[in-house]
């Protein structure tokens, strides 16, 4: 059972990733390097399955996977660049 929730939340997290690079606006900012967010999404979706299981045990597949999800949106957010914004300076 372990081995399709983890399974699964790879999955979720290639998608999470592969989408937010996909089809986030531009108006957004821009991710930094794409291999980091294609990393960081299963990465961090394969984490956020591990601590569920753990605190949650075993039987509780969709919880698991939903906290997989969360966890992978939630890192993959701070890789999220603002856009290029005009600097003041300092005397002004």
């Amino acid at each position: 059972m372990i081995l399709w929730e983890a399974l699964g939340s790879v999955l979720i997290g290639l998608a999470v990733s592969y989408g937010a690079l996909r089809w986030l606006p531009a108006r957004y900012g821009q991710f930094r390097p794409r291999s980091l967010a294609l990393a960081t999404g299963p990465a961090a979706a394969l984490f956020g399955a591990l601590i569920a299981h753990s605190v949650l045990g075993p039987g509780h597949t969709p919880a698991v996977l939903a906290v997989s999800l969360g966890v992978s949106v939630a890192l993959l957010s701070l890789l999220v660049r603002q856009g290029e914004q005009p600097r003041r300076s300092a005397t002004a």
